[in-house]
């Protein structure tokens, strides 16, 4: 048997405007703005599916699922999630890790974590030790900092097992 790892890396951003829900990792978080998207724009999220389309060469969320399709106005994210990990394991990869980034001046996230840990550990049907979680702040520069958007990034690692040996 030999094994094949590769190596995906996801980002997206997302602006924020007052009276939209805020969904990360696909938990509600309280906050007077959400972000605004296509979807549901759970950036989060977002940055997972480019990360695992991308290490398994499969391109990204954009050809998935494309932001002028009808279908996917609104669309929850966690769906997109579980097609994109349904798609890598149909083509025999597994998830080694996950470890994952959200840059967000406001709100503070350290409460919420092991909840998008958790949470994004059901999703794909991993045991949460392989997922981790960070948040930073924009230290207040930029449009992270101003309050104006919320970016995540996220980096997975995938394991593909054959029977064929390598030369």
């Amino acid at each position: 048997m030999h094994s094949i790892l590769r190596v995906g890396l996801g980002h997206d951003t997302h602006r924020l405007s007052a009276g939209r829900r805020l969904l990360l990792g696909g938990v509600e978080i309280p906050h007077e703005k959400g972000l605004v998207g296509h979807s549901d724009a759970d950036v989060l999220l977002h940055a997972v599916i480019d990360a695992l389309l991308g290490a398994a060469a499969l391109g990204d969320i954009g050809e998935m699922f494309p932001n002028d399709a009808e279908e996917n106005r609104g669309r929850d994210s966690a769906d997109m999630l579980q097609r994109a990990h349904e798609e890598i394991r149909r083509r025999g990869f597994e998830i080694v890790n996950l470890d994952c980034i959200v840059f967000a001046q406001l709100p503070k996230l350290s409460p919420y974590k092991q909840a998008i840990r958790e949470r994004l550990a059901e999703l794909l049907e991993v045991d949460a030790e392989r997922v981790g979680v960070k948040a930073k702040t924009g230290e207040q520069v930029g449009f992270i900092g101003r309050g104006e958007a919320i970016s995540a990034q996220c980096v997975a690692l995938l394991e593909k097992t054959t029977l064929e040996k390598r030369e």
